[in-house]
């Protein structure tokens, strides 16, 4: 039996501070991605990602662009061990995931894939200013017991189901008192 290899990259909230910093010292190939998004975006991104303050690398705008970027950096590493993306029956991503694997196939440049990713995040939040919004994933929950509980937490803003990533698990997005209450009602469904 063949066995097939895919390369699946993650979406927004996997960002961490000094992620992908050991993959640049170690690999000149992961250090040339960051070198290039910094390039692209007139800043020092990579700084911020390695030693800056989580709140600012959460902003939507640094997230997006910085997950992208160590994504791509950890695929040239693994590339100069060996393992090639040309070798992959599937190359996906989930919610920004999908950009990195555009860049990873090669359909976007890595910089330009950085500079839209800027824009993409800025527009994002742009449209809900910081504090004022939240996402939540109800874990255990289908899209029929999610909308249901972001009904009952609505109580005049909103919450709505937002991402239906799999059979058992949902996630909502609203003000954020609301998805504060449709948590403890979720906690409270089980």
């Amino acid at each position: 039996m063949k066995t097939m290899k895919a390369f699946i990259f993650p979406g927004q909230g996997a960002q961490t501070i000094g992620m992908g910093k050991a993959l640049a010292e170690a690999y000149p190939a992961a250090k040339a991605v960051f070198d290039e998004v910094d390039a692209a975006l007139g800043e020092k991104l990579s700084a911020l990602i390695w030693e800056g303050q989580q709140d600012e690398l959460t902003l939507t705008a640094n997230a997006q662009p910085a997950l992208m970027a160590t994504s791509l950096a950890a695929l040239r590493a693994m590339e100069a061990e060996g393992v090639s993306i040309t070798d992959a029956a599937f190359v996906a991503g989930h919610s920004l995931g999908e950009y990195s694997a555009l860049a990873a196939a090669g359909a976007l440049s890595i910089s330009d894939t950085a500079r839209l990713l800027r824009l993409r995040g800025e527009a994002m939040q742009a449209a809900v200013p910081v504090g004022v919004g939240a996402m939540a994933a109800l874990l255990g929950a289908d899209f029929a017991l999610a909308t249901e509980i972001a009904a009952e937490a609505a109580q005049g803003e909103i919450v709505q189901a937002a991402n239906d990533n799999d059979p058992s698990q949902v996630v909502i997005s609203g003000h954020k008192a609301a998805i504060e209450r449709a948590v403890e009602i979720a906690k409270a469904k089980g």
